[in-house]
């Protein structure tokens, strides 16, 4: 097998190379089923972003035995399942640990032709951005944590969160694009400089185009911030470049650290508003374009 990169990618032959995937974490939701399902949504992601189809998945479980009762397992368990079962991927095993922290996931396989690939690479200057879902379950997932998020904002947050990348993902290979990535735990200014970095291009965000959830500004001026959000600024700050007009609870918001997010999605400007329109016509809603690919300077990621 010759590997592409360093993503879990093997070329097999000349049409047809296997995507391999890992990606588990700990509960974001109270209700075993539902965690179950956003975290198989979330492993499936890694797949739908390269452009591939996800087949086989085996489950991967950190379970501790001594404090929680093995019903919550099965939930968890039949949560997943489920939500591969939408994704026609079948199960094909798994392993368990007796654990101290609950966590949960999915290693994951699939299938792309090797000349359909898309990385988080390939970014050209010119390009426009597409981000399909809105930004903010980390924060929303801390104020749920407070009891301050209200059901109905819940049920939203937590539909986004469940929902499979999987049309996104066929629209924009039929369309055509030149990179993407999934917005994760690294948040949104996180996986964007990765891009601009793998890609050796600048990047521009229009900060006022992207979406978020409606509720996320109220709880990002309480500070209701989870760890995560803290140091995914640490790492990646020295890259971006905000400017001064930006408040900092917005700010907050871009370097949130995301639970099953969308697509970012870099292609020509002549398919951008076509892709866009294909999108939410499949019910994809909240997808806008929300910036630019630039020259220069590379790898630097500027908001205004």
């Amino acid at each position: 097998m010759e590997s592409l990169d360093d993503a879990g990618v093997y070329k097999l032959t000349d049409e047809l190379a296997i995507i391999q995937t890992v990606d588990f974490f700990t509960p974001v939701v109270n209700d075993p089923y539902t965690f179950g399902q956003i975290a198989a949504a979330n492993a499936l992601s890694d797949v739908y972003a390269m452009g591939g189809k996800p087949l086989t998945a085996m489950n991967i479980v950190c379970f501790p035995v001594e404090s929680l009762d093995i019903s919550v397992l099965k939930a968890i368990l039949r949560g997943g399942s489920d939500k591969m079962m939408e994704a026609k991927v079948i199960l094909v095993g798994g392993h368990s640990v007796d654990d101290t922290e609950l966590k949960y996931g999915l290693s994951v396989t699939g299938t792309v032709h090797p000349k359909r690939l898309v990385t988080n690479a390939g970014a050209k200057a010119g390009d426009k951005l597409i981000l399909t879902k809105p930004l903010g379950t980390g924060i929303i997932n801390t104020a749920v944590k407070r009891g301050a998020v209200a059901e109905k904002a819940v049920a939203r947050v937590i539909k986004c969160m469940a929902t499979l990348n999987d049309k996104a993902s066929e629209l924009m290979q039929a369309v055509g694009v030149h990179a993407c990535t999934d917005i994760t735990g690294f948040g949104f200014l996180g996986h964007i400089t990765q891009l601009a970095q793998n890609s050796q291009v600048g990047i521009n965000i229009n900060v006022a185009a992207i979406p978020l959830f409606p509720e996320v500004t109220k709880f990002a001026r309480r500070g209701l911030c989870p760890s995560g959000l803290g140091r995914n600024r640490d790492f990646y700050s020295l890259s971006v470049k905000i400017a001064s007009k930006i408040p900092g609870y917005l700010s907050d918001i871009l370097f949130d650290p995301q639970t099953s997010g969308g697509l970012l999605i870099s292609l020509a400007p002549r398919k951008a508003e076509r892709l866009l329109g294909r999108l939410r016509q499949a019910g994809i809603e909240d997808a806008a374009i929300i910036g630019e690919v630039v020259s220069g300077p590379e790898g630097v990621i500027t908001v205004s």
